[in-house]
């Protein structure tokens, strides 16, 4: 298989989706704008499936941002480290996510929502550390610290060094079914 068919099948496998249809392709160019904020046509994504009659090789420019989709640094990097063939990929976080350390200022507030009824405001604190400023239904209560260094939306959130009060730090765990949801 060659490594951009290789390529193709990665992505697939990290969206749970084939991509056969026009609607798909459109779906894909979205997905990699909002991710990356760089623009590739569907028709070029077209062309780099093999969906179209394909005259040359995808650019340079293509192939790093369909590997930068998926995680890796450049195309290169996903050739070097790429899964052998037939191999199953690590799930990558393909939902909207912050890293907290370069998407959030100082002082900025988050609200996060998971299953059944939960709602907790939090402002971050800089340094991968949050207060909790208000919540509903939950065991986190106002003024609980604690730490946390990626918010994917859909995944549980993990929280470490949680303060509540006196009691001793722990780790706690929201959205465990069904994942977070996050508004800035």
């Amino acid at each position: 298989m060659k490594q951009t068919e290789l390529l193709c099948k990665t992505i697939e496998q990290a969206l749970h989706q084939e991509i056969r249809t026009p609607k798909d392709f459109d779906q894909l160019r979205e997905r990699i704008f909002l991710r990356l904020h760089q623009m590739l046509s569907a028709t070029t994504l077209k062309r780099v499936w093999g969906y179209l009659d394909n005259e040359g090789e995808p650019s340079v420019r293509t192939l790093d941002t369909l590997a930068q989709f998926i995680g890796y640094k450049n195309y290169q990097a996903f050739c070097m480290h790429s899964p052998a063939d037939g191999m199953e990929p690590s799930n990558l976080a393909m939902n909207r996510h912050l890293d907290v350390n370069a998407d959030l200022a100082v002082g900025e507030c988050l609200t996060l929502y998971w299953l059944p009824d939960r709602v907790c405001h939090i402002r971050y604190e800089g340094d991968m550390h949050f207060v909790v400023t208000a919540s509903e239904n939950t065991r986190l209560k106002a003024n609980d610290t604690f730490c946390c260094s990626l918010i994917i939306e859909g995944e549980p959130l993990y929280l470490s060094q949680l303060q509540q009060g006196d009691q001793e730090q722990t780790n706690y765990v929201c959205g465990k079914r069904g994942g977070i949801r996050y508004e800035r």
